[in-house]
């Protein structure tokens, strides 16, 4: 008992000493108070989004709702997925860091919060203090990782510049919607969809081994899981190539056969699964994982087919990489996290299989809207129903984790 928790506490070396954490269970580590509100969020958001496109409710977003839909989508659910996997997985990647707990996790939570609530209130507060609240928090966490890149070694340095990325590409975003950038806020989103694909790469190698070794150690499978960089950093390169050439020359036929390149390279990567001397196909972990790239695949593909065609559908198609992709690598780091950091092992059961399966289907019926234009409007309302079912069930499953102690006995 003494070596599990011993083996538990790996991921820190140093926990804070906060009164307010024997209270709050739930303030106890990063990730906690970032799902409890993160997965209600997403079935709120979705079921606004749905009240806002049917006309049933009226907030005219500075008559742009889709753009504003999109920012949202990808900045505002986004950066809660960012603070969850850097509060919980850089004390890991850094045994000396100190975790954020108790009243600091507070309020950069609450802070969180106020930049959704000033999003939907927008035409009530203004843009400028929905990009103050947004700006800011992601300016604090990034502050917060500087030292990763200021690490010798750089080890992890490719998620902090990705992010810094991002913040830039934000900045941009509400400099366009103020008059004080000449490029629209499309283009820009579109530049976002490439940077958070890369990001989430980034995280998926990492995670890809902590999930996969934890799963082969719980089945006694003799073999350690490596995701060398080479095949991620293939797919980084085609997808930044596609993002920068789809920017200046959006119509020119090249691009779609980099579309086509960077979902080649995207399928490389479940090459990481096959290992030398056992077998790890079976694992119901490397199917889940193994979808994030798929859906990515099948989004570059796709709208490199429709390039090269008669160039319809590419919107639709970008939905298998972000709802379908991003979507996914945000669940599994949930349930991924959900189980292992709070002391239980990993599970796959009906409804991990219900989570990623529900995923998968609202996806193929938001993506595929350009084959069956008779059904559009029912596959807009039924695939944004079907998303929220995941997070539907993770309240289920995994809120009464969040809010007790590790089953371990170990603090965090």
């Amino acid at each position: 008992m003494e070596e599990e928790k011993q083996h538990a506490t790996n991921h820190y070396l140093y926990y804070p000493d906060d009164k307010w954490v024997p209270r709050w269970n739930w303030l106890a580590y990063g990730f906690r108070p970032v799902f409890l509100v993160l997965a209600p969020y997403m079935i709120l958001s979705m079921a606004l989004w749905g009240l806002v496109w049917s006309g049933t409710v009226s907030i005219p977003f500075m008559n742009d709702t889709l753009t504003w839909h999109i920012y949202e989508m990808l900045f505002g659910i986004a950066t809660a997925g960012i603070m969850a996997f850097l509060f919980t997985g850089l004390p890991e990647l850094y045994p000396g860091w100190v975790p954020i707990v108790g009243w600091r996790l507070l309020i950069i939570t609450s802070w969180w919060i106020a930049g959704r609530a000033s999003f939907w209130m927008i035409d009530i507060v203004g843009v400028p203090v929905v990009a103050f609240f947004n700006l800011t928090m992601l300016l604090w966490v990034i502050w917060h990782a500087k030292d990763v890149v200021l690490d010798p070694l750089q080890r992890h340095a490719s998620i902090a510049y990705a992010l810094v990325a991002i913040l830039i590409i934000e900045g941009w975003f509400f400099a366009s919607v103020g008059g004080y950038a000449t490029t629209g806020t499309m283009e820009i989103l579109r530049v976002a969809v490439g940077a958070f694909v890369v990001l989430t790469l980034l995280a998926l190698r990492r995670v890809n081994m902590e999930a996969i070794n934890e799963t082969m150690e719980d089945q006694e499978i003799d073999d350690v899981f490596v995701a060398p960089p080479p095949r991620y950093n293939l797919a980084i390169f085609a997808v930044m190539i596609f993002t920068v050439v789809e920017f200046f020359y959006p119509e020119n036929s090249i691009l779609g056969w980099i579309g086509l390149a960077a979902g080649a390279a995207l399928l490389g990567i479940l090459n990481d699964y096959v290992l030398n001397d056992e077998s790890i196909l079976n694992q119901p972990y490397v199917w889940y994982l193994g979808t994030v790239p798929v859906m990515m695949s099948l989004g570059y593909g796709l709208m490199g087919y429709a390039l090269l065609t008669d160039g319809q559908g590419i919107n639709h198609f970008r939905h298998f990489i972000t709802s379908g992709g991003i979507g996914i690598a945000y669940l599994m780091v949930m349930i991924i996290v959900g189980y292992v950091h709070t002391g239980r092992q990993l599970v796959a059961d009906i409804w991990t299989h219900l989570m990623v399966g529900f995923m998968i289907v609202a996806t193929f019926m938001r993506a595929l809207i350009p084959f069956f234009e008779e059904s559009a409007s029912f596959l807009y309302l039924a695939s944004s129903i079907v998303w929220t079912l995941p997070f539907v069930i993770f309240i289920g499953v995994f809120f009464k984790y969040l809010v007790a102690p590790r089953a371990d006995g170990v603090k965090g």
